[in-house]
């Protein structure tokens, strides 16, 4: 894990709001939140990771929130809200700098270690849980997409114990094999 950051934060409309510039600038190094008119807001797994790792003291007015209490509130506006957070814990603590997808669903953008500002994200990570389903063609869209973006497309897939196993994807061409099935209906 990251070297101990202690930052100070409050929920405005909603939002985790950083308002210390040294704070901001520490985050916004490291590929935490965005900025917006002088002040660093956080995502919502963002702040969800900064509050498991015990290194966000985070408000709502004078009442201080934890970990638990973020994550109920969390989960009344985003029903996928463990899902990713669980992914982006995993890949933080690999040492991956990681931002929000471009909206293939519950994805991330993941820059290689080390290339955080220097180049763009070479993985594009969409999150799905043991046993969800999902249609081949919805699959085969989002990884066409990904790769025309120039990403490397990757499932993160959280199994019941809260594991997450990745798998790099590739498209994959099926070809009709014509001679064969015309010699199959021949009597």
């Amino acid at each position: 894990m990251e070297e101990t950051l202690f930052v100070k934060g409050e929920i405005i409309s909603g939002q985790t709001c950083i308002s210390n510039k040294n704070m901001i600038h520490e985050l916004e190094q490291k590929g935490y939140g965005e900025i917006e008119k002088e002040k660093l807001f956080l995502k919502q797994f963002e702040t969800l990771y900064l509050l498991y790792a015990k290194r966000l003291i985070l408000k709502k007015g004078k009442k201080q929130i934890d970990f638990n209490s973020f994550m109920n509130i969390s989960q009344k506006l985003d029903a996928e809200i463990l899902t990713k957070f669980l992914i982006y814990r995993d890949l933080r603590n690999r040492g991956y700098v990681v931002k929000d997808g471009f909206g293939f669903g519950y994805d991330f953008r993941v820059y290689e270690r080390g290339h955080f500002g220097e180049k763009g994200a070479k993985f594009l990570i969409f999150g799905l849980n043991e046993g969800q389903q999902v249609k081949m063609g919805n699959l085969q869209k989002k990884i066409e997409e990904i790769t025309q973006m120039g990403k490397e497309p990757i499932i993160a897939v959280i199994e019941r114990r809260g594991e997450v196993i990745y798998y790099k994807i590739n498209r994959i061409n099926f070809y009709e094999n014509k001679a064969r099935l015309e010699e199959s209906f021949q009597f």
